[in-house]
């Protein structure tokens, strides 16, 4: 028995891959990791009929294919990696400064005293111009950002 290439890419073409968290496990377009994928190559050597061995130019391409899955995977873990550093450095450019968030038909402004990291998601706390102060509030709903007043 003839072991059966590997497709390159699912049926249909190849959709881009999302971005994952870094603690996410990477996986291929089969919903594999690359641990599985290199398995399924093992045992395709291991079972291939010895009278009739998987052509080598058809296991070069299927291992230079597992090379470039690995190689995708590891530059989306890298890229998440600067895109949280990003993000983490922008949160503590509002330390001091005074913002505006939407809430409902008014707005609520207020300076910003803290930035806590939960998940990787930067919160700030704000106090307003009477003292009081707001919690947890996501950086993604600042309207404006102003020298601290």
């Amino acid at each position: 028995m003839q072991a059966s290439p590997i497709p390159a890419t699912p049926p249909g073409g190849a959709a881009p891959a999302p971005v994952r968290p870094a603690q996410d496990t990477a996986t291929t377009a089969f919903g594999l990791s690359f641990e599985s994928l290199l398995k399924i190559i093992l045992t395709q050597l291991t079972y291939q009929d010895p009278l009739k061995p998987m052509d080598n130019f058809q296991f070069v391409s299927q291992l230079a294919q597992f090379s470039q899955i690995q190689l995708g995977q590891t530059t989306n873990d890298r890229l998440q990696s600067m895109v949280t550093a990003q993000a983490n450095l922008q949160a503590a450019g509002l330390l001091g400064r005074t913002v505006d968030i939407p809430a409902g038909a008014a707005t609520i402004s207020g300076k910003v005293m803290s930035i806590v990291f939960q998940n990787g998601d930067p919160r700030i706390t704000i106090e307003t111009a009477d003292k009081q102060t707001i919690s947890n509030i996501s950086i993604g709903s600042i309207s404006q950002i102003r020298q601290g007043e």
